[in-house]
């Protein structure tokens, strides 16, 4: 091993390393051997790179060989919505959002929208064949997630098909039982492909929780490109689109959702925002169990709240302002919201707000993508 040690500076990447040791059980231990070795006294420079974040944190865990090797440890996020626009050169926040509604944080997929193309346009090129990054790349990391548990790939994709109800989930993917818990399990906890979400309030909810796609372009994948990948292999990628198109803003105004909550946190962090949000710093959902009665947005003072600062309403549509009746809809169904009384009344809208909209606070694409 001495004898193949550089003498001059060099740099070894390794990467997916959580595939490699899943496949090789040694070697971890003889990656440790090595550094221990030779490789920690040569000026070499090792870098393990691994998208599966559980598992790297298992190879770097206590009783792992790795365990304290590492000079620098980094978790290297998605792009945000902001980088995004501005990868794209999106001409507007609202288009910055629907940008990443489509591709996600990938840098790959998000530098092939290029200057002046508008979404159908791009979906054209980027759904050509069956080849192209838009359409392969979510196969892929399914295929490597789990090369052997399909029926955690059918749980996935029944949530990727919008079913957000573990009743829901079940009757979709045929999964049942303990099989089922073991599969969302293995997304939520394990691989964090997908959100579980229970309804905020005061105290929070324990039944009913809701499951989602937690990637945006994953998500889109799941729910437009997956199932229908033989239309676009035999050249008819345009019922791929033509179906986009047609469920677009339906689809849009669910999955703006937890970008919009994640957006008011990260513009929670400022007292003064906090401040006039009745003192929140966290953001949920709230849904009764039948989902009779839903709200897009609750802000808490914790992640399991005592107090509820505000409630909130998303409409996220191409026209059509928030306009008085979605207001009076949203202080209606408040009174619904356990421990909200008397909390703030915050309007989201994508296209605007109608004349004297009595909300205590307002937020449009502009404001949310300056989160980031």
């Amino acid at each position: 091993m001495q004898g193949v040690a550089p003498a001059q500076p060099a740099i070894l990447v390794v990467d997916e390393l959580p595939y490699l040791a899943e496949r090789d059980n040694g070697f971890t231990a003889d990656l440790q051997e090595a550094w221990d070795r030779v490789l920690e006294d040569v000026p070499v420079l090792l870098i393990c790179v691994g998208s599966d974040v559980r598992m790297m944190e298992s190879l770097l865990a206590e009783r792992s060989p790795l365990h304290g090797r590492p000079t620098l440890e980094r978790r290297v996020a998605p792009l945000n919505p902001a980088e995004v626009a501005n990868l794209t050169e999106a001409p507007d926040a609202s288009s910055a959002f629907d940008r990443y509604l489509i591709v996600g944080g990938f840098p790959l997929l998000a530098s092939s929208w290029t200057r002046g193309v508008g979404r159908k346009a791009f979906l054209r090129k980027a759904l050509a064949d069956d080849r192209t990054p838009l359409a392969a790349t979510a196969l892929q990391i399914l295929l490597s997630e789990f090369p052997r548990e399909l029926q955690v790939r059918d749980v996935v994709e029944a949530i990727g098909h919008g079913e957000s109800a573990y009743s829901r989930i079940q009757a979709r993917s045929g999964v049942k039982g303990n099989t089922l818990n073991e599969a969302l399990e293995v997304l939520v906890e394990k691989k964090i492909l997908v959100s579980r979400d229970l309804p905020y309030a005061v105290p929070l909810g324990k039944k009913a929780p809701r499951y989602a796609v937690a990637d945006p372009y994953l998500r889109f994948w799941l729910r437009f490109v997956g199932p229908h990948l033989d239309e676009i292999s035999r050249g008819r990628s345009d019922l791929v689109i033509d179906r986009i198109e047609r469920d677009w803003a339906t689809y849009r105004g669910r999955a703006i959702e937890p970008l919009v909550r994640t957006a008011l946190e990260r513009l929670l962090d400022d007292p003064g925002t906090a401040e006039r949000l009745g003192g929140a710093r966290h953001v949920g959902g709230w849904w009764r169990r039948d989902h009779s009665v839903e709200v897009d947005l609750v802000g808490g003072d914790r992640p399991a709240p005592t107090r509820i600062g505000f409630v909130g309403s998303i409409k996220w549509r191409d026209r059509g302002h928030f306009s008085t009746n979605d207001l009076h809809g949203l202080a209606t169904a408040r009174a619904e919201v356990p421990g909200a009384e008397g909390a703030k009344l915050v309007a989201v809208s994508r296209s605007g707000f109608a004349k004297g909209l009595d909300a205590d606070a307002r937020f449009g694409p502009d404001e949310l993508l300056a989160a980031w």
